[in-house]
């Protein structure tokens, strides 16, 4: 019998939990891929973000996506899932960081996400959709939060 003290918040709630993980890793899965297929194009959209010293593009281009890749399947397939879920929100803080640094800036980018072929889209247009990547990034924050705090730990009382 479950005591009042064990009961979780539904948003913590083990079949949630499991479809929030999926999801997550699902988009990270598919953000990587094409990344992996093409790294020149992707290091040139890194390059765009004037965030970077020259030397270090080409390595953040070639790893990035392969951390991507693996923190997706590990939690599709439900192992290191607080680890997984732990690095997918550093990686998400730091998508969200590079996009608002370049929004202030002025810069408009192709965030690089899920298309790597994407270039030639007007100012406006890519400053429109860079609001809704960082928007897009914050949910996807709150997916991998829900996964870390529906699989910490308990604490055996009593």
């Amino acid at each position: 019998m479950i005591r009042d003290s064990e009961r979780r918040p539904g948003w913590l709630a083990p079949w949630l939990s499991i479809r929030v993980q999926l999801a997550l890793g699902a988009l990270f899965v598919a953000a990587a891929i094409p990344k992996i297929g093409d790294p020149p194009s992707f290091a040139h959209m890194v390059y765009n973000y004037r965030l970077l010293p020259g030397a270090a593009i080409n390595l953040f281009a070639l790893v990035l996506p392969w951390i991507e890749i693996f923190c997706g399947l590990a939690l599709v397939l439900g192992f290191w899932k607080r680890t997984a879920a732990g690095i997918a929100g550093l990686l998400l803080l730091l998508f969200i960081g590079a996009l608002s640094i370049n929004l202030a800036r002025g810069n408009p980018v192709n965030c690089g996400c899920f298309d790597v072929h994407a270039a030639g889209k007007p100012r406006s247009e890519l400053l429109v959709e860079m609001r809704w990547t960082i928007l897009r990034d914050l949910g996807m924050l709150l997916l991998a939060a829900q996964v870390l705090a529906a699989n910490r730990p308990r604490v055996r009382r009593g």
